[in-house]
């Protein structure tokens, strides 16, 4: 397709705000309208959102119909889902039902996380199921171009109290699985980055595309930390069969289904050399880096 003169961004939380800057800023955005979709009783950044010229329009993709999102995107030529994790499993399959039926021209799912192909249906998390019945649908069609851009974690996401890998907070680091697992991670400054790139440079680009701003094991993660905040983290870890009897004990925990996934290894890791991003040349934030920056003492 051409380089697109409409965009619609669903949801400017953490991910869905460095998108629409990084595509606002893209030198080859030409005067392309940007459009962020958000529900009427969202705050932040819409003053941020105009002085970057982006155009506000408030629907909830939750309660809103697959006619009535159908009837949204069919004004743009690219929509991007952007929220995704707190939302009900089954919205994703319906956001992409709807982008099918209006004709929108490229869709870029809420997938910015793990391998979903490579760790298969009936993990500890079942929202992960609910992402491959949308690769499953996106798959079927042949009318519009879709992109998956598969990220790892958020690096943020390591540094959750809740999911309690580093928890700086009691000065602790638990690894999931063992020391060798490994796991990729970005951060969505550079996830805004390659989406934008994506979008304006590479129009053609279709199917999985893989990103990764680090991809390290628990062992190097434990040490990055350590000489990033000049600390020494009391070091434990959390064996697979640990976890699995901690989330069937609570099996609605949602963070104890993240720890169970990611102590299993499977679909979390890949190698950092063979991303778009390498291929590209892109410099990416690695967990050091992002960890030095966040002021995290």
């Amino acid at each position: 397709m051409a380089s697109p003169t409409s965009v619609l961004v669903l949801g400017a939380g953490e991910l869905g705000i460095e998108v629409l800057r990084s595509l606002a800023g893209h030198p080859a955005c030409n005067g392309a309208a940007i459009t962020v979709l958000k529900r009427s009783s969202a705050a932040n950044s819409s003053d941020e959102l105009e002085k970057l010229g982006i155009r506000i329009q408030h629907a909830d993709v939750v309660a809103s119909t697959e006619q009535e999102l159908a009837k949204i995107f069919s004004a743009y030529d690219v929509v991007i889902s952007c929220n995704g994790m707190t939302l009900p499993p089954d919205t994703q399959l319906k956001l992409g039902k709807a982008a099918i039926r209006a004709g929108v021209k490229r869709y870029f799912p809420w997938q910015f996380g793990l391998s979903y192909d490579t760790l298969g249906r009936r993990s500890s998390q079942n929202l992960f199921d609910a992402q491959l019945d949308v690769r499953d649908l996106l798959r079927g069609q042949t009318t519009m171009q879709w992109v998956i851009v598969s990220t790892g974690i958020f690096t943020s996401f390591l540094f959750e109290p809740a999911f309690d890998v580093v928890n700086i907070k009691q000065g602790s680091m638990t690894a999931l699985g063992s020391w060798g697992n490994r796991i990729t991670a970005t951060s969505p400054v550079d996830i805004g980055r390659v989406v934008a790139k994506l979008i304006f440079a590479f129009p053609n680009v279709h199917g999985i595309v893989y990103a990764a701003g680090d991809t390290i094991s628990m062992q190097e993660l434990a040490d990055t930390v350590d000489i990033a905040l000049d600390t020494k983290l009391q070091r434990k870890v959390a064996t697979v069969q640990q976890l699995e009897a901690e989330l069937q004990a609570d099996p609605e925990n949602g963070a104890k289904k993240y720890r169970a996934v990611f102590a299993a290894g499977v679909g979390t890791a890949w190698e950092k050399a063979d991303t778009f991003n390498a291929a590209q040349g892109m410099s990416m934030q690695t967990v050091r880096e992002w960890t030095e920056q966040q002021h995290l003492k």
